[in-house]
């Protein structure tokens, strides 16, 4: 994405006016959408001057105090004759990410919560504040302790933010630092649900539960919740753990739980209930879950419990209401997706929704015939072999088919092959048989892209349902961010206490994602922050030296940014400190 300026006449009277752009592949080629209108913004070049002193205040949110009515608003310029041919700059310095960061932990109460709930010691740094650089550099530059510690702590400008010396971070207080951490996961996760609700108001009667893996580098031995099981990286040879995670309609995270890494989906379901109702008490919640999640235990334990559900549903039930796919009264719920409410022969007092989508439907079936076209070569190629004794031994034949089943699953159930041995000796020869099911693979090109929907909520609009389950992209969305944007793998702790800390300092990063995400919104920026974050990654602090008659003077600013970021600032009203600070008694190092 990127700003665009135009300019607008009304009443004879031209001005800017800002537009968010983005672009996007289209049949036609690539195009440019607007995301936004900004519109115009007044006075983006009349600046209020800010100085570093005032950085505290700022990230606190607190409103500048109204000046004294006899107080001199603006100090008095001073004046230094300033030698230019020994002007120089140095201490260059990441600002603007780091200090969005912090925006975002203190607006998120986390600072306060930290040093509330984390005991002070006699530590020279207090934990509160290394956990707070734990979670910037997760959110700002992904990288290890040592690599925060040895390399990234020292390139920010957090030390000016902070007020903590580069060499009072290491890797060993970054490791303390997340066990102080943890063992207020679940105070810092009902600390969030009330936040969300101060900022965002958000409601909390939709939970949308998912679950993912993530893997370990090394045998995680001295980890009992390190084990190998499906892995989502394409990583079965590595150990894992599961996490799930419960989000709200927004997508914001509110709980997270550690699983063993070989546990399959549905049976962290009936688990993931009892301990969210647990910790946060009953209440008429709706769990939206797919269709991975759910087993008819699991439903009928939630039924019984007075637990309502929204979730999806096997494919085969499609079998039983195959009359009520081909009848019509569909009913649109978006362009190319249809929803209708449907009847099962067995009768339930649940509520059914059968669902369709033609982008869906073209996707599934390009890829199930991309399986088909390639088993049905393989297999024949293998028959040939097998026609010209080329491949004699049954076994080994058997073996192979077993193989190229297994590697074209998705096609694996559309064929039956069966392999006879004729003759004896030196003449025998197998035979290959392959038989195409035709009616199961026209069945299963009718079938793509539906897919039936199933609550006992009271609500029976199917658009409703619809669009509230539909919501649970934005759960697997997290899922992406966690691992893509927040670098959550490969884990590399071996200990299973520092681990849960990690997945914890991973999931107050995503808190602060998620939270930016809502910030953009609703300053009508769209919703990439990943774009915002690698404009504000340029923005850099640095010092400038001065060499005057009396003395070299020091003077620490922040660079002035772009005006397509001045304007994104401006829009989210993010002030940035603008006047320099003078550096008294600094000594310059030796080479």
């Amino acid at each position: 994405m990127y700003l665009r300026r135009t300019t607008r006449k009304k009443g004879g009277t031209g001005y800017d006016c800002w537009l968010l752009v983005e672009s996007v592949r289209t049949a036609r080629g690539p195009r440019q959408r607007v995301v936004a209108t900004i519109g115009k913004l007044p006075g983006l070049d009349r600046e209020e001057r800010i100085g570093w002193e005032e950085i505290g205040r700022i990230l606190s949110g607190k409103p500048r105090p109204a000046p004294d009515l006899f107080e001199r608003r603006e100090a008095p310029p001073s004046w230094a004759t300033v030698n230019i041919n020994g002007v120089s700059v140095e201490r260059l310095r990441s600002f603007g990410d780091t200090y969005l960061g912090l925006l975002l932990w203190n607006k998120l109460g986390l600072a306060d919560f930290c040093r509330d709930h984390i005991p002070s010691g006699r530590e020279d740094v207090p934990w509160s504040v290394m956990a707070a650089i734990l979670v910037l550099a997760r959110f700002c530059a992904p990288s290890s302790e040592l690599q925060i510690a040895e390399f990234w702590y020292g390139k920010t400008a957090l030390d000016d933010m902070l007020g903590v010396a580069g060499d009072k971070i290491n890797d060993d207080r970054l490791y303390r630092a997340l066990d102080a951490l943890f063992p207020h996961k679940d105070a810092l996760c009902l600390h969030l649900q009330k936040r969300y609700g101060e900022l965002f108001g958000s409601t909390f009667d939709f939970l949308f539960y998912d679950i993912t893996s993530t893997y370990f580098e090394g045998t995680a031995k001295s980890n009992p919740q390190a084990k190998r099981g499906y892995s989502r990286d394409g990583r079965p040879d590595c150990p894992q753990v599961c996490i799930g995670l419960v989000a709200t309609r927004e997508g914001l995270p509110l709980a997270f739980e550690i699983f063993d890494g070989n546990r399959s989906d549905v049976t962290t379901t009936k688990e993931m209930v009892q301990i969210m109702e647990a910790k946060y008490g009953k209440a008429k919640r709706v769990w939206v879950m797919d269709r991975g999640m759910v087993s008819e235990g699991n439903l009928e334990f939630m039924r019984n419990t007075g637990v309502c559900y929204l979730v999806g549903t096997p494919k085969a039930m499609l079998r039983k209401i195959e009359q009520q796919l081909l009848e019509q009264r569909w009913e649109e719920v978006q362009s190319g997706v249809d929803v209708k409410l449907c009847r099962l022969p067995e009768g339930t007092d649940e509520t059914f929704v059968l669902c369709r989508s033609q982008g869906r439907k073209e996707k599934e079936n390009a890829i199930l015939n991309r399986f088909v076209t390639r088993l049905e070569s393989k297999l024949g190629n293998l028959a040939q072999r097998a026609e010209i004794g080329k491949a004699r031994n049954k076994q080994n034949v058997e073996r192979r088919i077993g193989r190229l089943l297994e590697q074209n699953s998705r096609a694996a159930s559309l064929f039956n092959v069966a392999v006879t041995e004729t003759g004896a000796g030196k003449d025998s020869r197998l035979s290959i048989q392959i038989k195409k099911n035709e009616e199961r693979y026209q069945w299963a090109l009718e079938t793509g892209g539906s897919y039936i929907l199933r609550t006992n909520w009271t609500e029976t609009d199917p658009k409703t349902l619809w669009n509230t389950y539909i919501q649970l992209t934005e759960v697997e969305d997290s899922f992406r961010t966690e691992k893509y944007d927040l670098g959550m793998r490969p884990i590399f702790h071996q200990k299973e206490e520092r681990t849960q800390a990690h997945i914890l300092v991973c999931f107050l990063a995503l808190t602060m994602w998620r939270t930016l995400q809502q910030w953009m919104k609703a300053s009508g920026l769209g919703a990439a922050p990943r774009k915002l974050l690698e404009e504000l990654r340029e923005l850099k602090s640095l010092d400038v030296l001065l060499p005057t008659r009396e003395k070299n003077l020091r003077l620490r600013m922040v660079a002035t940014p772009e005006k397509e970021l001045k304007v994104l600032l401006q829009r989210m009203k993010i002030l940035l400190p603008n006047k320099p600070k003078i550096i008294e008694n600094v000594v310059t190092k030796m080479a």
